[in-house]
């Protein structure tokens, strides 16, 4: 037997309450920051991968599409594989010095 999970996501079953109006929580939407005033860290990473080790790209601000496209066009510069999840970019394989000097080449300044 299968539990129905709460697609809405709000959490409100039922109210007694006769005035109770529900009111969706606005989505903040984070405004992408200029590459010069990113703070990125580049590190490798090969826990919880099989030993296998990634390059770990973290610390963006900004919106998803923008972090999304970021991680595209390093995946297509080191001709590998990868993902964006949770605010952080992962690149299969070592790529630390050829991903740092990308991102400082594209003005992100404070990459380390």
């Amino acid at each position: 037997m299968s539990k129905k999970k709460n697609t809405s996501g709000n959490g409100i079953v039922y109210s007694t309450d006769p005035n109770f109006s529900f009111e969706p929580e606005q989505e903040e939407v984070t405004e992408t920051l200029a590459p010069a005033n990113q703070v990125l860290r580049v590190t490798l990473d090969k826990k919880q991968r099989a030993g296998k080790v990634v390059t770990l790209i973290t610390g963006f601000v900004g919106k998803e599409e923008d972090l999304e496209k970021l991680g595209k066009e390093l995946k297509t510069k080191c001709g590998t594989g990868g993902s964006v999840k949770d605010g952080e970019i992962l690149i299969q394989g070592d790529y630390k010095e050829k991903v740092i000097k990308w991102l400082q080449d594209w003005g992100y300044k404070k990459t380390k």
